[in-house]
């Protein structure tokens, strides 16, 4: 009786995630047939995937079988998202994303084309056998491109819903030799450099050390300096481009990882100097007195000697940074999702 019960659970479990499939797969087919539609049909398509797992599908997702890949160990902070349910799913069983993934190559030059392939098939790309060269750099770069957009809309919101697919790359692929090999050093490149923008955001630091010994050689090496030169310029470069106050003081909170490490005198220079740039109101980057204060603090612990005594005074502008309230939500992700995509498994199960 209780063989029966699991049996007829796993059954549930894999009509409902076939149905979603066939969700998808209309939607993307619709985008392909209609170019005035496209870019709407995406991003729709896109904002369902994100959704998180509503109760009663959690319940049904949750009857997996027990050696079957359990998608909730890869949900963060507890988090269960429609993209984390199928990425699984589509490694586990590879036929059934083919599809998806055929009408994706055909939409390649669209917007969120990369977003949604990024969150469906980012495990997939590391597990599959894909032997053309031309083909791995090119679902590589846009697995790259992809994670590059979601995480924006992370640092944008100032959530982490994405976090689960940073902590794969990261965990599963940068530091995991046999993963990272399968796809070309160009590409290892790109990822190690995209990590390094978004590391501090999503709190990995204490893998930083670990991250730096599997850093891929670079060509201009020899100008640039090594992984730690690479990461710093990385970072210096995203804090420029940052203009979310809290995104950005919790980038400056967290820049003591840096202290003590060893850095060629124009990687330490550039550094110091985006520092800098946040110290004085007014432009370009018209620093909140918060964001002063915590480029200051970041200019002593890093750069103890030589710093000027300089009390800020008065309010400055605010025209660089959003103010929090406006950064709760995205402009994407606020929707709450087809209900069609949401239901489509229930009537299956």
């Amino acid at each position: 009786m209780e063989k029966t019960s699991s049996t007829t659970s796993g059954t549930g479990s894999a009509a409902y995630l076939k149905a979603l499939t066939l969700e998808i797969e209309k939607k993307l087919q619709r985008a392909l047939a209609s170019a005035s539609q496209r870019r709407n049909l995406l991003q729709e398509l896109f904002a369902d995937i994100a959704l998180e797992v509503d109760d009663r599908a959690r319940g049904i997702i949750f009857s997996w079988e027990e050696d079957a890949i359990s998608p909730a160990e890869d949900a963060a902070d507890g988090r269960l998202c429609f993209h984390n349910v199928l990425a699984d799913y589509y490694v586990r069983i590879p036929e059934s994303g083919k599809q998806i993934l055929d009408l994706i190559v055909q939409l390649w030059s669209q917007s969120f084309a990369s977003h949604i392939f990024s969150l469906l098939f980012h495990k997939w790309l590391f597990e599959a056998q894909l032997d053309n060269t031309e083909v791995l750099l090119r679902f590589s770069s846009a697995l790259v491109q992809g994670a590059t957009n979601v995480f924006w809309i992370d640092i944008q919101t100032n959530t982490r819903r994405f976090q689960s697919l940073f902590q794969y790359l990261l965990e599963e692929v940068a530091l995991e030799p046999m993963r990272l090999n399968k796809i070309p050093v160009q590409a290892q490149r790109e990822l190690f450099l995209l990590l390094s923008r978004f590391m501090l955001f999503y709190n990995s630091v204490d893998k930083l050390d670990s991250f730096l010994k599997q850093f891929p050689t670079f060509p201009n090496a020899f100008l640039v300096g090594g992984p730690a030169d690479f990461f710093v310029i990385e970072l210096a470069e995203q804090l420029q481009k940052l203009k979310v106050e809290p995104v950005l003081l919790h980038y400056l909170s967290h820049i003591k990882v840096l202290q003590g490490m060893e850095l060629r005198m124009t990687t330490s220079t550039r550094l110091k100097a985006c520092l800098y740039s946040f110290t004085s109101p007014g432009g370009p980057m018209y620093p909140t007195r918060a964001v002063r204060h915590a480029a200051w603090n970041a200019l002593d612990l890093l750069f103890p000697v030589g710093r000027a005594n300089s009390a800020s005074s008065g309010l400055s502008k605010a025209g660089a940074f959003d103010s929090y309230a406006k950064t709760l939500t995205h402009p994407i992700l606020e929707k709450t999702g087809s209900t069609q995509f949401k239901q489509a498994g229930l009537e299956h199960v």
